[in-house]
């Protein structure tokens, strides 16, 4: 059965990372990139600080009570409003080519991307606030992560994605194995059922709106727990790598396929033996710090493919 919940998690894993790879470039053709200099050092700084102090102003709202309704709400409409906007760049490439509604000299447009965005983000929203049942959670995580991810790849290049994982890997371990505040997040956002956290069930009957709190699995023998965890930030950092990769490196073909396709799947790869080694700790029933080793992967593998893809120990960071 934990095989099975270990193959479910990888699915989310892996099929995030296609989904980022393929949203990529529109993303970027939209303008969708939050930094004007993709190669600039100083960039993730952003999203490190916001990675560390996120948790610690959740838990210390945690602590005090009586606003983590508020503070629910207040991250599912923003995350129900950052699917929005990168939901309209994903359906303008399904739906027809906006058009003027007649006459045309009135000036009025019709975009289908919008309506459809926005009621699929308005449907999600009220299936969290209403039912968020495991596989609810995990579908709303699944499309942010893809998003997130492909963001995240158009709007750092290689360092500054190299700068971002080794930097996030060196937290989450301290965070993890340290401070241990990881954990005690864990459990708060799995009490506020956020689509933050994956969750992956023994069986699809599986009630997470009852069942689900982490520190009652924790209590459980390892042999007798309904669900397997994984942070977003486990899949969504070291695909950042896959994606940037993909995105910032030559498109040269080798074999018939592009070198920044290959780098990419590199990366992936890596990612994949990073994951295999993390799921054997999880197996022994203790919480484990998944970047280390997710981002590890990640990063030799990288540095792997490259070196073999472009006989070069330049990596393209640009140094």
């Amino acid at each position: 059965m934990r095989g099975v919940r270990t193959l479910g998690l990888l699915a989310l894993f892996v099929g995030a990372q296609i989904v980022a790879l393929v949203l990529a470039l529109p993303y970027r053709s939209a303008g969708l990139a939050t930094t004007s200099n993709p190669n600039s050092p100083l960039d993730p700084l952003f999203i490190i600080v916001l990675v560390v102090l996120a948790p610690l102003v959740i838990l210390f709202i945690a602590r005090r009570g009586g606003a983590l309704a508020a503070l629910r709400a207040v991250i599912l409409v923003a995350i129900a409003g950052s699917l929005y906007i990168t939901m309209i760049a994903t359906f303008s490439l399904l739906v027809p080519a906006p058009f003027y509604f007649q006459p045309a000299s009135v000036g009025l447009v019709g975009d289908l991307s919008y309506p459809l965005a926005g009621t699929v983000a308005v449907v999600l929203l009220l299936a969290l606030l209403l039912e968020p049942q495991w596989y609810i959670v995990d579908g709303v995580g699944f499309l942010a992560a893809g998003s997130l991810i492909a963001l995240l790849g158009i709007s750092f290049g290689i360092l500054p994605s190299f700068i971002l994982l080794i930097a996030l890997a060196i937290y989450d371990a301290i965070a993890v194995y340290r401070t241990k505040h990881m954990i005690s997040l864990a459990d708060v956002v799995t009490d506020l059922k956020l689509p933050i956290l994956m969750v992956m069930p023994g069986s699809a009957g599986f009630d997470y709106t009852t069942s689900g709190r982490l520190t009652d699995q924790r209590a459980m023998p390892v042999e007798e727990r309904e669900a397997v965890f994984m942070g977003l930030g486990d899949v969504v950092i070291p695909g950042t790598l896959v994606t940037s990769a993909f995105v910032w490196l030559p498109t040269t073909p080798q074999l018939g396929i592009g070198s920044n396709l290959w780098a990419a799947m590199a990366v992936l790869g890596g990612a994949l033996v990073g994951y295999a080694l993390l799921m054997r700790l999880v197996a022994r029933g203790n919480p484990q710090a998944g970047l280390p080793l997710l981002n590890g992967g990640a990063l030799a593998g990288y540095v792997i493919g490259y070196v073999l893809l472009f006989h070069s120990l330049g990596l393209g960071l640009g140094l």
